[in-house]
């Protein structure tokens, strides 16, 4: 009898290159399967939610999995992070509904991105974080990230790779943390584009540091144009936080 699996995954994506199989190259879907193959006494087919690039990071992935293997969810836990490597934990397995899909059944994400600051970036920080030595302007980078609330067209903040992709997308939530020297820009919404929060991140400093004025969002937007938006930050400082269902 077939069951379906719900699994809640943490990653350090430094060493991984991305969620997605590749051959001859370390990815963290790999490295599950591989654990779960050994478990489960079948080759597995995991679905995550969404693919995380080269570097990405992610404190809520969520995959799941159909096995007819009967062991219990609480031993497949404990046997896969015997399995697997320090920078991948799976934090939870439980028995979902037999049409539950990562992916498909998902119907949001949210994801933050981390900047330090300050002068110097602490080294337990440095691969988690990008860093900005300029002065930054809390206000009118606030004031830029809520220019991006609603429906539109992503387009402008889209890297190659998805022309076949709708680039309109509905963002829930466009804002602003702080922690002291450490701000995460915060972004929820129901579906994203390639490189689209790093893209956004990447503008939204260029705002910061007062080289382009806030209103820069809305001409970015009807733009459509990806030369007129910001560079892409590094993805080092890139978190999936949650996903949504």
């Amino acid at each position: 009898m077939t069951r379906t699996l719900r699994l809640a995954i943490q990653y350090d994506g430094t060493r991984y290159h991305g969620w997605q199989l590749q051959p001859g190259l370390p990815t963290i879907q790999g490295e599950i399967e591989r654990a779960l193959g050994r478990i489960l006494g079948e080759p597995p087919s995991l679905a995550g939610s969404g693919r995380t690039d080269a570097g990405v990071h992610a404190r809520g992935q969520v995959a799941s999995l159909k096995t007819s293997c009967g062991r219990g969810a609480d031993v497949i836990l404990r046997a896969a992070n015997a399995l697997l490597p320090w920078d991948i934990r799976v934090l939870e397995i439980a028995e979902a509904p037999e049409d539950f899909h990562a992916r498909f059944s998902a119907v949001g994400k949210e994801y933050r991105y981390q900047i330090w600051t300050g002068p110097v970036v602490p080294p337990f920080l440095y691969p988690f974080a990008a860093h900005c030595r300029a002065r930054l302007d809390a206000a009118g980078f606030s004031e830029a990230a809520s220019l991006l609330l609603g429906t539109h067209d992503f387009t402008a903040f889209a890297s190659a790779g998805g022309a076949d992709v709708d680039p309109v997308r509905t963002v829930m939530a466009s804002d602003l943390l702080r922690d002291g020297d450490l701000w995460v820009y915060r972004i929820r919404a129901g579906g994203f584009l390639h490189h689209m929060v790093r893209n956004i991140a990447g503008t939204l400093l260029e705002i910061g540091r007062g080289r382009w004025d806030p209103a820069r969002v809305v001409e970015i937007l009807a733009s459509r144009d990806r030369t007129r938006a910001g560079p892409a930050l590094p993805p080092r400082g890139l978190f999936l936080e949650t996903v949504f269902y």
